[in-house]
């Protein structure tokens, strides 16, 4: 009823007329059935989207203050494009929740017929869908947007980094992944890992970014993002009349992430698998000041699976469009505590999304494996880091490694030297009970 509604523009048309109409005067603007007019009209006004009186034995309709603010599209408020997405692409996902819950996985294939390597066609079927998501996440921020960025006091942070990257993912796991027997063979192994992501991100359209310098007046806000998006943002989102908004193109699973004193991935990990959070959060921890931090935007549950419906819901609709998941406060606390982070916080905003605030140490230990200046490493691989001392042998800085999830990669060391010309790193895996090894390998 409210997507066929907006679409037919009943809102928009009832607010053009600036008193209430009927079903009759409705239909005759919009050039629909008089009927079908009346009962969709009905049927808004049951469902509360629509106000009615009674006047020379009609009945005249009228906006509510509700579907004024958000469902005509003038107002600075609307959720019609997030509406529109749902009803063209989120809804037809739904058709086959029951496949999903049976299967475990996606159901995009069903819905557009396409194979999954072909996902992003699929979401992006032209530039004018990759528009539409961007507005879908434009409406949602205007609204929702001040209560995350408000939920902790970001002033200490004032180089700021929003990462949305326009990825799909659909949660598979890595190939298998074999020990690197031969480290002079390395650069050929098979470390390169498969994904697809799903573009469910807050970066892409700069409405975050928007509310966070607002909020923030003395921070500056870049917006990571792959390039494509980023020239859509500021061909249609954000203006040079935007201050201290940034953009920086780039990939964050391939590219260095700059250095910041707070990252923020809102509504970015409940796409994707434990472990690839983990990955992504380890890259960010890697090139986090120390003292810095990361803000996470989520839609969290209760601990004890009781709510809120929103978050189920939505978690639902993670199984029917990808692999991920909504998550309990202490999942997330878990995953940014394995990628190297401390003194987690959360915030319960009372709202649909609530924030997490997790910092890197103050004291922490900033040895960077990744040799910027020539690039020696393999930079898809997972993230090792200084922190509490743990010797490896040869003559290997001490370390240990913060990204638990490596699975039996190779890392290249330029720079370091020792006797046999390898070490190998075991390093306890998660979830629990598993188990991987690291190969080093020296060069001087």
């Amino acid at each position: 009823t409210l997507f066929a509604a907006c679409e037919l523009g009943v809102f928009d048309f009832l607010l053009a007329s600036e008193r209430p109409m009927s079903a009759a005067q409705v239909a005759a603007g919009l050039g629909t059935d008089v009927d079908g007019m009346e009962r969709l009209l009905s049927a808004c006004a049951g469902l509360e989207l629509l106000g009615t009186q009674a006047a020379g034995g009609e009945v005249l309709y009228s906006n509510t203050d509700m579907s004024r603010m958000y469902l005509s599209r003038s107002s600075p408020r609307s959720l019609f494009h997030s509406v529109e997405y749902y009803s063209k692409t989120v809804y037809l996902c739904w058709n086959y929740l029951t496949d999903a819950v049976r299967e475990g996985k996606n159901q995009y294939e069903k819905a557009f017929g396409l194979p999954s390597e072909d996902l992003f066609e699929a979401l992006y079927r032209s530039d004018d869908e990759m528009i539409k998501f961007m507005q879908l996440m434009n409406s949602t921020w205007n609204v929702c947007g001040r209560d995350v960025m408000t939920a902790f006091d970001l002033s200490p942070f004032k180089t700021i980094y929003d990462l949305g990257e326009a990825h799909m993912n659909i949660g598979f796991l890595p190939q298998s992944i074999k020990p690197c027997p031969s480290i002079s063979g390395c650069t050929s192994c098979p470390c390169r890992i498969p994904w697809i992501w799903f573009l469910l991100s807050a970066g892409c359209s700069g409405a975050l970014a928007k509310q966070c310098v607002r909020a923030y007046p003395q921070s500056s806000v870049t917006i990571f993002d792959l390039p494509k998006v980023v020239s859509t943002c500021r061909e249609h989102f954000v203006s040079p009349t935007d201050e201290r908004i940034f953009f920086h193109e780039g990939d964050f699973f391939k590219d260095l992430l700059p250095e910041a004193d707070l990252y923020i991935l809102a509504r970015i990990l409940h796409d994707w698998t434990d472990e690839c959070c983990v990955e992504l959060l380890s890259r960010v921890h890697q090139s986090c000041k120390p003292g810095g931090g990361v803000l996470l935007v989520e839609a969290l549950l209760n601990e004890d699976n009781s709510g809120p419906l929103t978050a189920q819901l939505y978690s639902l609709n993670m199984l029917v469009q990808t692999e991920g998941r909504e998550r309990k406060a202490s999942e997330y606390s878990a995953l940014l505590t394995t990628a190297g982070f401390a003194n987690v916080e959360v915030q319960r905003t009372g709202k649909i999304y609530d924030a997490i605030l997790a910092r890197k140490d103050h004291t922490a230990a900033h040895w960077d494996p990744y040799d910027r200046a020539s690039g020696l490493w393999h930079k898809n691989l997972y993230d090792v880091s200084m922190s509490a001392p743990s010797h490896a042998p040869g003559s290997l800085p001490p370390f240990n490694v913060t990204a638990a999830l490596l699975f039996n990669t190779c890392i290249v060391l330029p720079g370091l030297t020792n006797d046999g010309g390898t070490d190998q790193l075991s390093a306890s895996g998660s979830p629990p009970g598993t188990h991987s090894t690291v190969y080093i390998h020296y060069e001087p």
